[in-house]
């Protein structure tokens, strides 16, 4: 039994060997073929479209999500899907990305077709002289590729560095783009990545759910105002003059005063506000927001802009509903 595993872990121990050197040899073959595959991508007006068919096509549509997922409009199709209808998904305007290890499978027959709508075509292949290589404006040859399978048949190698050529490709595209955090987690809305990605702005109550108030305005005025505020926020941002932020007034805060008499209801909410309360920007993440909500033990906070004008609350709620 022992000898059993011993064999099978050395088995596997070759097969990572073997594709991790499919994916080093993909450094030196990079040159300027690569450079014109992001940039007919990056100029893309369309969308990119990666087409595949078996291990090949499971591989294209990591890529293609990769690619959507990092700023790059894109879809997937099934090669033998193409020419059965899936062609009047292509326009002139579109980058197609072909992947094929050996450039002479099902994806070869959609390529007369996507010339003729004027889309281009960029190949990911093992083979720089097949069919697919010939008719693409883009040839990313991957060179011939041992598999490690014993009887050297089943895509693993091959597909392996397909996969990290297409992640090369997708990322050195979003670089280019200079996209935010910000920008990445609008396409990351759900899940834990979302949730770190999140900005204040993003999921703060504002306009007519966030309530700002002038500090001479009488506190029974302000109690009405946060008591018709479309999502009852519970809080109200107090501003001077110049609408800069001066102070923040919530419930907790009107309980605690009551305390002291019903006669606290006739003065203004400059005399019972919080003066220079803790405030989130809008460009923060949520968790920063959370954050500051917990090592305060408050359960709103007012959201300004660079300018100091509120724009927004960030409330407990809000960060339960979304994971935090």
């Amino acid at each position: 039994m022992k000898e059993n595993q011993s064999t099978d872990i050395a088995f596997a121990k070759e097969v990572l060997l073997l594709e991790s050197e499919a994916i080093r040899n993909q450094i030196d073959r990079l040159d300027i073929r690569f450079q014109h595959a992001v940039d007919l991508i990056f100029n893309c007006k369309g969308r990119v479209v990666v087409t595949g068919i078996g291990k090949a096509g499971i591989i294209g549509q990591k890529i293609s999500a990769t690619l959507a997922s990092t700023g790059t409009p894109s879809y997937w199709i099934h090669s033998s899907e193409a020419k059965h209808g899936d062609l009047g998904r292509i326009v002139a305007d579109d980058v197609v990305l072909a992947l094929s290890n050996s450039g002479e499978t099902e994806v070869v027959a959609p390529l007369p077709f996507i010339k003729q709508i004027g889309a281009k075509v960029i190949a990911i292949t093992g083979n720089g002289k097949s069919t697919l290589a010939i008719h693409s404006d883009v040839v990313l040859d991957i060179g011939k590729i041992e598999e490690p399978c014993h009887l050297g048949l089943a895509p693993s190698a091959s597909s392996t560095a397909m996969l990290a050529l297409g992640d090369a490709l997708a990322l050195t595209i979003f670089k280019k783009r200079n996209l935010r955090k910000e920008d990445y987690a609008f396409y990351h809305p759900g899940g834990e990545l979302g949730r770190k990605l999140l900005t204040v702005e993003m999921v703060m109550r504002k306009d007519e759910e966030n309530p700002v108030v002038h500090e001479d305005t009488l506190l029974l005025d302000v109690l009405n105002i946060m008591t018709e505020t479309a999502g009852k926020p519970g809080a109200v941002s107090v501003v001077d003059k110049g609408k800069k932020l001066v102070g923040f007034f919530t419930d907790g805060d009107l309980r605690r005063h009551l305390m002291d008499g019903m006669s606290v209801l006739r003065c203004t909410i400059k005399e019972v506000m919080t003066r220079s309360p803790k405030v989130v920007h809008a460009h923060c993440l949520v968790a920063e927001a959370y954050k500051i909500l917990k090592d305060y033990k408050i359960d709103q906070v007012p959201v300004v802009d660079d300018s100091n004008v509120p724009i927004g609350i960030i409330d407990v709620q809000d960060l339960l509903e979304v994971g935090l």
